[in-house]
C-alpha cells in the first residue's frame, strides 16, 4: 500500500512518520507524477489558502477532485479539513474549495494560535478517548445529512466522513496515538 501526504506546504512530516509506523509506505506528494503513484491520500494542516493555490498551479487539484469523485480515500487534517468542505465561510475570494465533504467551515473558529487547546475525544468506534490537538483549528458550521459526524466538542462536528473522505479539526499526528491513521489505512484497504 502507498499513501500520499500532500507536501506542498503545512505539517506533513509527523503524518509521514504516522504511516511509516503503521507499517505503510509513505510518499511525500509535490508533483502529479507522486500524486498517481499514491493509492489514498493524507492532506496535513498547514495554511489552507496557500496550499489550495498550490494544489492548482501543481495541476493535482483537478486530479485530487478526479480520483476521490472515484472512490480514492482522504484523510484531511485542519487545513485538510478547509480544503476537502464544501464551503469556507471566511475564505479568500480567490480561494476554491475541493468541494469533496458536504460541510461548511470558518478558518481559525476556535481562535488565533494562543486559543490553541487540547481535549479528550470520544470517537465513534474507539473504545477509550483520543486526544485531540486544535491549532488554529477550523470550525465546522454546517453539516449536511451525506455527513456522518464522529466526534464532538460542545455538540460541534470535529471529525466527519462522507464516503472514502474522512476529515478532523484538529491533528492526529501530534497526538501519541495512531488510531485514526490506522483507522484510515483500513478504509484504504477496504477501498
Amino acid at each position: 500500500m502507498k499513501v500520499g501526504v500532500l507536501a506542498l506546504q503545512g505539517a506533513f512530516k509527523l503524518h509521514v512518520q504516522a504511516l511509516e509506523r503503521l507499517g505503510v509506505e509513505a510518499i511525500e506528494v509535490r508533483s502529479l507524477e507522486n500524486f498517481g503513484a499514491s493509492e489514498a491520500l493524507i492532506i496535513p494542516g498547514g495554511e489552507s489558502t496557500t496550499m489550495s493555490f498550490l494544489l492548482e498551479s501543481s495541476g493535482i487539484f483537478d486530479s485530487l477532485q478526479e480520483r476521490s469523485n472515484n472512490g480514492m480515500p482522504i484523510l484531511g487534517t485542519c487545513a485538510g479539513m478547509i480544503l476537502l468542505s464544501s464551503k469556507i465561510t471566511d475564505g479568500r475570494n480567490d480561494q476554491k474549495p475541493l468541494n469533496l465533504i458536504d460541510i461548511e467551515v470558518r478558518r481559525n473558529g476556535y481562535g488565533r494560535q494562543i486559543d490553541s487547546f487540547e481535549s479528550d475525544l470520544l470517537i465513534q468506534g474507539f473504545n477509550s478517548s483520543f486526544r485531540g490537538v486544535f491549532i488554529r483549528a477550523p470550525l465546522v458550521e454546517n453539516v449536511s445529512e451525506k455527513v456522518e459526524v464522529l466526534a464532538e466538542i460542545n455538540g460541534r462536528p470535529v471529525m466527519c466522513r462522507q464516503d472514502s473522505t474522512i476529515v478532523t479539526s484538529f491533528h492526529p499526528e501530534l497526538a501519541d496515538d495512531d488510531r485514526i491513521h490506522a483507522e484510515f489505512l483500513e478504509l484504504v484497504s477496504n477501498s
